[in-house]
């Protein structure tokens, strides 16, 4: 058992620091916003995953009902392979801190969703007070597209039952029907990929645990890399040059303009778009995708393979 949770520690150490930071350093996410996203993905999970294993065999080993409920049904040799009669110090401290920061990531989570549900609340009763009164004998605006009287251009997607896709009057005199379209396109491909839940999620966790390489680097790459996917997905269907057009049109007006951050994360999206880089080759992206994968089994396998050598 102690041999399990040494080298579940030094796993999720391991891909919580030096492997966040050197997946941050690289520069192919850009070339492939998706592929990037996944591994993103598998690294937290294999991080969480690898915490949560070394929890459950820590509590075994300490509490004699988590062990039955665990083991109750195992052979005699899978329970002895395990050696959850004997705990060192260190184990059981380790258990305490992994059992705290289950109970934080649990709280942290469930805060940021709550908070979320009542933000799309609220801003689905703004949405309600803004959508323009139609005359008297037609429905109300109650389909997926929602057009508000607003002079400055803009468009999004708004969650929630039902979702909606929201453009104000300004975009519809700004943009071309081209431009339009890639701007529509784009708030589809984030509600397609479920972007806001990610984005929520990967927010949350850098919020509860600030000083994890790993938490606040995903919710960084997060915020870009979701932007360079739509764009994408835009581009694909309406040209690289229009939906770079549409995203400057929406743009060239607002505050986004005195925000360094924002500023610096639209021109690159700008001058992505226009100089398209290449892709990946297609055996490369799924080598790549297939060994993000496998990494959250890398946890399993280490909790499992005492018993497993027990009964071979």
């Amino acid at each position: 058992m102690t041999g399990c949770l040494l080298l579940l520690t030094v796993l999720g150490l391991t891909a919580a620091v030096p492997v966040a930071r050197a997946l941050d350093r690289a520069v192919w996410p850009e070339r492939e916003p998706v592929l990037g996203l996944w591994v993103w993905q598998c690294l937290v999970v294999t991080v969480l995953l690898s915490c949560l294993t070394a929890l459950a065999l820590g509590m075994a080993a300490i509490f004699r009902t988590v062990r039955d409920d665990l083991f109750g049904s195992a052979p005699p040799a899978v329970v002895a392979a395990y050696s959850l009669s004997s705990v060192p110090a260190w184990a059981v401290a380790l258990t305490m801190l992994l059992a705290a920061g289950a109970a934080w990531t649990v709280a942290v989570l469930a805060g940021r969703f709550r908070a979320v549900r009542r933000a799309q609340g609220a801003a689905r009763d703004r949405l309600r007070e803004r959508a323009p009164e139609l005359p008297a004998g037609l429905p109300a605006q109650g389909g997926p597209l929602l057009v508000l009287e607003d002079e400055y251009p803009d468009a999004w997607w708004a969650t929630g039952n039902p979702a909606r896709l929201v453009v104000t009057t300004g975009a519809l005199h700004r943009l071309t029907d081209r431009q339009l379209d890639a701007v529509l396109t784009h708030e589809r491909g984030h509600a397609r990929a479920r972007h806001d839940w990610l984005l929520h999620l990967s927010a949350g966790l850098a919020e509860g645990f600030p000083r994890m390489p790993l938490f606040s680097l995903f919710c960084e790459r997060t915020h870009r890399l979701v932007e360079l996917a739509a764009d994408d997905t835009a581009a694909r269907r309406c040209g690289h040059v229009t939906t770079a057009l549409a995203l400057i049109e929406l743009n060239q007006h607002r505050g986004v303009f005195s925000c360094a951050s924002s500023r610096r994360l639209l021109a690159d999206r700008v001058d992505r778009l226009l100089t398209p880089p290449p892709r990946l080759k297609t055996r490369t992206r799924a080598l790549t995708a297939a060994m993000a994968a496998c990494a959250p089994l890398l946890p399993l396998l280490i909790t499992f393979a005492p018993g497993i050598d027990a009964l071979g």
